[in-house]
């Protein structure tokens, strides 16, 4: 998802200060969760290989199933909003 910075109409000695949006932060969610789920299975295959602790698994697992819901909410919620914005009558 690309997030672009909406420009005020007044003048900039006139316009609040607004904070900008945290660039690719939603990205960066994503390739945590990603990253969570390439450590999931690397511990996955330690366990069967007899390598790995079945807690280490069961643990790595769960973290990248808490990052995977939460990039999934954020990704709700930014959806809401957008529906909400388009559904204003101006």
């Amino acid at each position: 998802m690309n997030v672009t910075e909406l420009l005020p109409d007044a003048p900039p000695s006139s316009a609040p200060t607004v904070t900008p949006l945290q660039k690719n932060s939603f990205d960066s969610a994503l390739d945590a969760a990603g990253a969570a789920f390439d450590r999931a299975d690397a511990a996955e295959r330690a366990f069967a290989e007899h390598r790995g602790g079945l807690v280490e698994m069961m643990v790595e697992r769960a973290n990248a199933d808490v990052l995977l819901q939460l990039a999934t909410s954020a990704a709700q919620r930014t959806t809401q909003a957008i529906s909400t914005l388009f559904g204003m009558q101006v």
